[in-house]
């Protein structure tokens, strides 16, 4: 389980998180959603340790993580995997396991990470450079080289960002699966409500800088919490698969920043 308990960030004078204090449980994939600017990139990185945060991130009844911990147990994928390079493709995916990497890479680690390529159909691209394909190809890879770690803890940023339709379900059906079979605690942060509450166990609602909602999404999605939360009208429908879609309708008061 992942704790995290009086957790704050502040930018010189600004608060930008407030003693936040919730659990995650391993097998699960949460979504962290919220409007522009409340924090939700703040929280992912004060998790993995990319920015000054005070209060405790405590794995599995351990002692607040250090950095070699949180290293060695958490993966982290920012928003912007826009870094082009010579590595190819297949060097990206075994950079995942840089610390078990010796001079010769055993023929398993070989394989396993074209099983990580091909749950994403990139198995083509492998000897491909990262300048050679394009940012939606590049966000995959880099997912993959996530889950290629096998990760205690999997932190996502908008994971789905550069990605077409497809791209997206394929992705977050495999995070997902991913998470419940290997007991890894998933933690993303996504702008698309209907695909958080489709995919995700779990929606912690961010808004200006606290939590203002925490449940399974059926429980706490609803036209109140977008209206407060985003301020816009919204209608929410269960489709037939017991799935929730919400259709922006317009936008309710001054514009917000």
């Amino acid at each position: 389980m992942l704790e995290i308990s009086d957790l704050s960030v502040h930018y010189d004078a600004v608060t930008v998180l407030d003693k936040l204090a919730f659990s995650l449980q391993p097998g699960t994939f949460t979504a962290l959603v919220g409007p522009n600017g409340t924090g939700k990139s703040s929280l992912l990185k004060a998790i993995a340790g990319l920015v000054k945060a005070t209060g405790n991130v405590r794995l599995n009844g351990s002692g607040s993580l250090v950095a070699d911990d949180r290293l060695e147990t958490i993966a982290y994928m920012p928003q912007d995997v826009g870094v082009s390079s010579s590595l190819t493709v297949l060097e990206v995916i075994l950079l995942g396991r840089l610390r078990s990497l010796g001079m010769r890479i055993p023929d398993k680690m070989h394989d396993d990470a074209g099983k990580a390529l091909a749950r994403f159909s990139l198995e083509a691209l492998q000897a491909r450079t990262l300048a050679e394909i394009s940012g939606g190809q590049r966000q995959m890879v880099y997912l993959a080289q996530s889950l290629f770690r096998d990760p205690s803890v999997l932190l996502l940023d908008e994971p789905t960002a550069a990605l077409d339709i497809r791209h997206q379900l394929v992705v977050l059906d495999q995070v997902a699966r991913h998470c419940k079979a290997n007991s890894t605690i998933g933690f993303s942060a996504m702008h698309d409500l209907s695909l958080a509450a489709r995919f995700s166990d779990r929606m912690i609602f961010l808004s200006e800088g606290e939590i203002v909602a925490d449940g399974p999404p059926v429980d706490v999605l609803d036209s109140r919490l977008l209206r407060d939360t985003y301020g816009v009208e919204a209608e929410i429908v269960r489709s037939s698969n017991g799935t929730l879609h919400i259709t922006p309708i317009k936008a309710i008061g001054p514009p917000r920043m």
